[in-house]
């Protein structure tokens, strides 16, 4: 009878813990999942996401921090031009994508190869595009990141930069010019996601190209001197 009665105790005890766990598992994934932007939310971050949606262009709203229809919408649109699931809720990858979520705990070193990435990144534009509308300087950047993301080049921002023969600002060195506060500016955009090149991997001047293969590539947008295609 006493072992039986131990028996029980060790059970209940059992149940209860695992119950305890399952309840606070439940508990903070609830409250990870509150943390994160979705329709009906209201606050700093929404502004935040509001506001980079409207400076890249994917958002005509008003920046009001609430998450209604448009906000929807806009982050719809983000995560399809940038290879993200399309839920509209703003979660890790999205706001990653945005370059508004930093984890804590997120190296040292990490924040040093994203510093090394915005100042190249950053260089390789203002040698390639100095002088073009900011749009344009942002869409050559994009067209970085997206080689960088295609399996027909290297799969780093620095590979694809100094792959031979790829960017003229490489090969007559003006890719060791001081980079503007524009082209770092720039860089950091095109590194968050905004790509107003629509997806474009090249780019050039239609007034000096002689080369007759790139201009059968096809077209996806024009900005200041330059002609994005794919």
């Amino acid at each position: 009878m006493f072992k039986n009665k131990k028996y029980v105790r060790i059970c209940a005890m059992i149940l209860f813990i695992v119950s305890f766990m399952m309840v606070m598992t439940v508990f903070f994934q609830s409250n990870t999942i509150e943390t994160l932007s979705k329709y009906g939310s209201r606050g700093e971050e929404v502004k935040q996401i509001q506001t980079k949606l409207k400076r890249w262009g994917y958002y005509n709203g008003t920046v009001d921090g609430i998450y209604g229809s448009k906000t929807l919408e806009a982050v719809r649109y983000f995560q399809r031009k940038n290879g993200l699931t399309v839920d509209g809720i703003a979660g890790i990858a999205t706001l990653r994508a945005m370059g508004i979520y930093n984890s804590s705990n997120s190296s040292s070193s990490s924040t040093t190869s994203n510093s090394s990435n915005v100042n190249l990144l950053a260089r390789l534009i203002y040698g390639e595009s100095r002088g073009e509308p900011y749009t344009g300087q942002v869409a050559v950047g994009a067209v970085v990141m997206n080689r960088v993301k295609s399996s027909s080049f290297p799969n780093s921002i620095s590979g694809v930069i100094y792959q031979s023969g790829a960017f003229d600002a490489v090969s007559d060195g003006q890719i060791n010019l001081t980079p503007d506060a524009n082209a770092k500016k720039a860089a950091q955009d095109a590194l968050n996601g905004w790509d107003p090149s629509y997806g474009a991997i090249y780019y050039f001047n239609p007034a000096t190209a002689t080369n007759k293969w790139i201009w059968s590539r096809p077209m996806t947008i024009t900005i200041g001197k330059h002609r994005f295609c794919k």
